[in-house]
């Protein structure tokens, strides 16, 4: 099992940035692929962006590719997203996401949920025009 817990969420005006973190905990020796993903009111949860740990291959999303940099400390079991130039549109719950099983790491097309068995519970960000 693998537990994930995300922070740094809040409040920012648009153009601004924020960072938030996944320590993950637990069978993380063999974690081989974290993402998070987020999920607006009255919208389904989507991919933002993933890493694999192993060949460190990323994913972004194409609506913030060049704002939003995923990056994982290994060592410390540790996830990033740095969210720069932060829009409105940017608001959602973000979640933190992660599996260590490879055949499943690999499933279907980067950026999918069904990558992901191990889930947070969830960290907002609200983004003010």
């Amino acid at each position: 099992e693998v537990q994930l817990v995300e922070s740094g969420g809040g409040s920012v005006q648009a153009g601004g940035s924020l960072g938030l973190s996944c320590a993950a905990s637990g069978f993380t020796s063999n974690i081989y692929c974290m993402g998070w993903f987020r999920q607006a009111p009255g919208k389904k949860r989507g991919g933002v962006a993933t890493i694999n740990t192993g060949s460190g291959s990323t994913y972004y999303a194409d609506s913030v590719k060049g704002r939003f940099t995923i990056s994982k400390v290994n060592a410390k079991n540790i996830l990033y997203l740095q969210m720069s130039s932060l829009k409105p549109e940017d608001t959602a719950m973000y979640y933190c996401a992660a599996d260590y099983r490879v055949e499943r790491c690999l499933r279907g097309r980067p950026g999918e949920e069904r990558r992901f068995g191990y889930w947070g519970q969830g960290t907002q960000v609200t983004v003010s025009s």
